[in-house]
């Protein structure tokens, strides 16, 4: 304290000596005496005050030595307020603020402690501040945060007094300063780091709150933005500031997250040393800069490039839910939200609205999104139930509860304990029947299902689906936006694709055998088609009257698939349709012949093998309409 006190006696000699000239009564200089009597310093003094015994030999005036009572961070700061009131007197209002910023400097450097806050989004901001008041700090803020706690009554320092620097360049350069970044990333334990400090007048914050401008918000409305709005709504000295913040947590505490507050304010009241939680809240911090840094990644690639993949690119993830377990129970499992703005109203399962129902689980998400990707493909009113992501049953109708029922029946015995999807709202009399539906294979055990997701559900409907069972899990979920970047991880890495979102509108469905198939026909072909690109390789799907009749999936051949869909569609197989994921490699005594034996009416398959020829040839035949597609669905 002794070098302080030196510092203000240094401060009021120079500021003696500019205004000399400029006083006409000279016997105000006699106000610069504090009073004291006159005394002689020695050296054990001198070392105690940490000033030279000759330090104090030009001044004009006499100043005591202090005593260990006096060396207190209290006297110095009223010595100078004193002091600070004189200079009130003389008309250089340049020096009174120059006093009242040592003052400041003196209380901070004394112990007081200071809190820098800098928010866009100003939630419980009141909150904060009040509490940080009540524990003694000193709060420093910028433009819009400092008019806000002025309206809310609460005391505060602006960021441009502690510079000595307005904002400037249209609010871009407000904390770039050292006076704010020495304060913040002083090391408390680093001698030098704080001589620097009292070097050049530097106060140390122990408190970073701030978050960031709204870019996400920005380039994400709904009314657009212009590529120079974009651009001015990147945060620079926000992101500098938590940085530097978290970067020295061990001495300065940093806050991203309005939810933090109460911890926050709990923890300083405890004035405890939890380096756990200081590191927490720096782990935050580094992650919350490194999310808006990805958004604005993402943003400006999308600016510079039509390339859907670039050389690198991050993807933030939120957790959303920790899950019972995994695909088994000795797997841990967690559930995150992706926030890329690629993402932003895209729908999807992972926004979906849980109105009822137990958790969700790993198996129940890779469920519930197999079964709403697939049902969302149809403009018709449909029903999709699924079992391991599989379509077990497929069916469209104008009435929804037959379309449910045919679903169903396409195999209920995989249906029973599956998941079922519906492209249309839920309302009171499906949602009964799908409460009371017994089982088509004995006609009276209920159905039982995991999952129930539509797009909407009347109050009615709601009400019943909830009466069905206490662990039914009921999803509003909205269609998911096509276009989407597909990424899948595998060891070390990830894939990226598109997403497979071509309808049989957009593609040709290309007649290549002798027999041109009915308009009734090449209409079941699409549905098939349509069906088999949501069922797992090698997979074919049997369909008619825009109703799956049965599916083989997952088989190392496509021969054992088509064996197990003619299994599933019974006689109903009779003038269906056949759809393939891929081409046949093979036609005769394989699974081309096999199925124009069963009586199947049309086949559609993308074509390209080396054997296509065959696959006409043996169609011409059985005289079965064959189309190609170009298109393959392949899925694992």
């Amino acid at each position: 304290m002794g070098l302080l006190y030196y510092k203000i006696c240094m401060g009021l000699y120079a500021a003696e000596r500019s205004w000399q000239s400029d006083i006409e009564n000279k016997t105000l200089t006699k106000m610069l005496s504090f009073g004291a009597p006159s005394t002689t310093i020695n050296a054990s003094t001198a070392v105690t005050s940490r000033v030279s015994p000759t330090t104090y030999s030009h001044l004009p005036f006499t100043v005591s030595p202090l005593s260990d009572s006096q060396r207190s961070s209290n006297f110095c700061f009223q010595q100078l307020l004193s002091c600070s009131s004189r200079f009130n007197c003389y008309r250089n209002k340049a020096t009174a603020e120059a006093a009242e910023t040592m003052a400041g400097t003196i209380a901070s450097a004394s112990g007081s402690k200071q809190a820098l806050i800098s928010l866009s989004d100003k939630k419980d901001l009141d909150l904060l501040a009040t509490g940080l008041q009540e524990l003694g700090y000193t709060i420093v803020s910028t433009g819009g945060t400092a008019s806000a706690l002025e309206k809310a009554g609460i005391s505060v320092r602006k960021v441009e007094e502690l510079t000595k620097f307005p904002e400037m360049l249209d609010g871009r350069v407000k904390t770039l300063h050292p006076n704010v970044h020495g304060g913040i990333l002083a090391r408390r334990d680093q001698n030098h780091h704080m001589e620097a400090l009292d070097k050049h007048n530097i106060s140390t914050f122990e408190l970073v709150v701030v978050n960031l401008y709204p870019f996400y918000e920005k380039v994400t409305s709904t009314n657009g933005v212009t590529f120079d709005d974009g651009i001015e709504n990147i945060d620079i000295g926000g992101p500098t500031m938590i940085r530097a913040a978290a970067k020295n947590h061990k001495d300065v505490l940093v806050v991203v997250d309005t939810q933090d507050y109460p911890l926050v304010l709990q923890f300083l009241k405890a004035n405890k040393d939890d380096q756990q939680f200081r590191r927490k809240l720096a782990w935050k911090a580094f992650q919350h800069v490194a999310s808006y840094d990805s958004a604005v990644s993402e943003w400006l690639w999308k600016q510079t490039e039509e390339d859907k993949f670039p050389p690198t690119f991050t993807i933030p993830l939120s957790l959303k839910s920790s899950l019972r377990y995994g695909e088994n129970p000795h797997q841990k499992a967690a559930f995150y939200t992706d926030s890329s703005l690629s993402e932003f109203n895209g729908g999807g399962i992972a926004t979906a609205v849980q109105h009822h129902g137990k958790e969700m689980s790993y198996n129940n998400y890779l469920d519930a999104d197999a079964a709403w990707n697939c049902v969302c493909e149809f403009e018709k009113p449909t029903c999709v139930v699924v079992k391991h992501t599989n379509p077990c049953g497929v069916a469209s109708r104008d009435d929804l509860i037959e379309a449910y029922r045919l679903a169903v029946k396409a195999d209920p015995v995989s249906a029973f304990g599956g998941i079922v999807a519906f492209n249309k709202e839920v309302d009171e009399a499906l949602a009964r029947d799908i409460r009371e539906f017994r089982s088509p294979t004995d006609g009276e055990t209920r159905m039982f299902y995991e999952i129930v997701v539509a797009p909407s559900y009347s109050q009615k409907g709601l009400e019943i689906l909830r009466g069905k069972s206490k662990t039914l899990r009921i999803l509003e979920a909205k269609k998911n936006k096509t276009g989407k970047l597909s990424l899948r991880q595998v060891g070390g890495g990830w894939l990226a694709q598109d997403s497979d979102d071509l309808t049989p509108e957009e593609i040709k469905f290309d007649v290549v055998s002798k027999k041109v198939p009915e308009t009734s026909e090449l209409s079941d072909a699409k549905f098939a088609w349509l069906c088999v690109k949501h069922v797992k390789s090698n997979a074919i799907v049997i369909a008619k009257d825009n109703c799956m009749l049965g599916m083989g999936s997952g088989q190392p051949n496509r021969l054992e698939s088509l064996r197990i869909a003619l299994r599933k569609a019974r006689d109903e197989v009779k003038g269906a349709a056949l759809a393939s994921d891929a081409f046949f490699p093979f036609a005769w005594k394989d699974a081309v012949e096999e199925a124009c034996e069963s009586g199947i009416g049309v086949i559609a398959e993308p074509g390209g093998s080396i054997r296509d020829g065959d696959a006409i040839d043996c169609c011409n035949k059985y005289d079965v309409s064959l189309v190609f597609t170009g298109v393959r669905h392949f899925r694992h």
